[in-house]
């Protein structure tokens, strides 16, 4: 039975019109409470269909209140983008062609787009031209992805063959790192080194890991094989190791150095920024997000390899009904998903429409504005700056009434915020305190931007000095 696409199609796209032409009216965060939004989605599911058109206007109707308006220009909670017209656009074509992007046999435009964008991100990080590459939901699967490898080249050079043998009985992988994101944890987990394979070494939060320490670590290991895990781009603060002093070093204990880029390594596309990477080159791989600074939709990551053979060899796999192509990349020798979404094709158009100069302008853009509201958030009453941005992060904690440091006080003057609705945050615990995290990674954010979001904030909280003292009188 063929069914005529186009009365639900429209009715998509003229909802997704009227949600882009609404962004910057509407509150950031969202309205609708948990109660609200199951009584509303939670339906009972009938025997008999309804009409698509139908469907998708009670979908838009039922989830009102329940989005985080994140792709407004005034999102700062995490590290979260929003979607270029053209990738957005790209990305409802994935849809539509509904391709597997497997393997070439099975989507040969598929394949090639993700050749085009693979050999671009090289280009724009500066990584060595034999590094191999994949494509995947965000930086949870390219770190799996990039330490599967690790995994596969460390145990290969010490005589065992983890795709062959697996994990038990082989010689254990210590894992070093300083500051690190909780997706590196899972990853091991999901890789079988576990929690205790993992030596968090002192660090700071800021500077980043000492160069005598993880040498010192290094050494104590006599030889062992060794993962070093190093970050280009705290969540918190935006700072890096110094991987041009560090990844020598892991290399001359011959560990395998793996960057946490997620967002960070995009300061490559600036002459501003790019020192902040400087040796980056060097490491064995590399994990970051198209999600993120590149405002591709969700989900998108990429992961490079500088030892392709133990990325293929980690990842590939043959069989006889399997159209296997020798010529052109399959991508399925270097991914950990079979059947995938093709999502180069967003990453393609997005990185055509802005061109070389556009990622530099736009991260460049994005690090002055986040600079501009810690700037004018310091000027308010009762705040005070954890940490100024050294790219796009920033921390500030809002003193409580009596102008000491309150946690409590902190995350009720973040919830007022979000209520108040002109921007959106999220908060997080910094070297003991409780903070605001101000994250600026949206390709739309400006100068005026920021001025509504300082008074904004600035209307948050005289809302909650009022509540506070009106409540002081009973």
């Amino acid at each position: 039975m063929r069914k005529d696409f186009a009365p639900v199609l429209q009715t998509a796209l003229r909802n997704a019109l009227e949600y882009l032409k609404g962004l910057d009216d509407r509150p950031v965060g969202p309205t609708a409470s948990l109660d609200e939004l199951r009584a509303k989605l939670c339906k009972e599911w009938k025997a008999e269909g309804i009409a698509g058109e139908d469907v998708i206007t009670d979908l838009v109707q039922s989830v009102e209140g329940g989005l985080n308006n994140s792709p407004n220009a005034r999102f700062y909670a995490w590290v979260i983008g929003g979607s270029l017209p053209s990738a957005l656009a790209a990305d409802w074509l994935t849809s539509t062609w509904d391709q597997n992007a497997g393997m070439y046999a099975v989507s040969p435009a598929s394949a090639i787009v993700e050749e085009a964008v693979g050999a671009w991100l090289k280009e724009l990080f500066r990584l060595p031209g034999h590094t191999s590459f994949a494509l995947v939901t965000g930086c949870q699967m390219a770190h799996a992805t990039c330490l599967a490898a690790a995994r596969s080249w460390l145990l290969k050079n010490q005589g065992w063959d983890v795709e062959r043998q697996g994990m038990a009985g082989s010689p254990q992988i210590p894992v070093l790192c300083g500051v690190r994101h909780a997706t590196i944890d899972r990853t091991l987990r999901l890789l079988g080194f576990g929690d205790t394979s993992l030596e968090v070494l002192p660090s700071n939060p800021v500077r980043g890991l000492d160069a005598k320490t993880l040498e010192n670590a290094l050494s104590e290991l006599r030889g062992k094989p060794a993962l070093v895990l190093l970050q280009a781009g705290d969540v918190n603060t935006g700072g890096f190791d110094n991987l041009a002093e560090l990844i020598p070093i892991a290399r001359e204990h011959a560990a395998w150095a793996h960057v946490d880029g997620a967002f960070g390594m995009w300061v490559m596309a600036s002459p501003q920024y790019e020192h902040l990477a400087r040796g980056m080159e060097l490491a064995h791989s590399w994990a970051t997000d198209g999600h993120k600074w590149l405002n591709v939709p969700y989900d998108c990551g990429y992961a490079f390899v500088a030892e392709a053979q133990a990325h293929r060899d980690s990842m590939s796999y043959q069989a006889s009904y399997l159209s296997h192509q020798s010529a052109a990349r399959d991508p399925l020798d270097w991914n950990p998903e079979f059947s995938r979404r093709a999502r180069g094709f967003a990453s393609y158009a997005a990185l055509r429409e802005l061109g070389r100069n556009g990622v530099r302008e736009l991260v460049e853009r994005n690090c002055e504005c986040a600079k501009q509201i810690v700037a004018g958030l310091s000027r308010l009453k009762n705040v005070e700056v954890l940490s100024e941005p050294i790219i796009n992060q920033g921390l500030v904690a809002f003193l409580g009434p009596d102008g000491h440091p309150s946690d409590e006080w902190n995350d009720r003057v973040i919830a007022e915020i979000d209520i108040e609705g002109t921007s959106f945050f999220s908060g997080t615990t910094w070297n003991g305190r409780r903070a605001m995290r101000i994250s600026v990674s949206n390709w739309q954010t400006s100068s005026e931007d920021v001025a509504r979001t300082i008074a904004g904030v600035e209307r948050a909280l005289e809302s909650l000095r009022n509540e506070t003292v009106a409540s002081q009188k009973f």
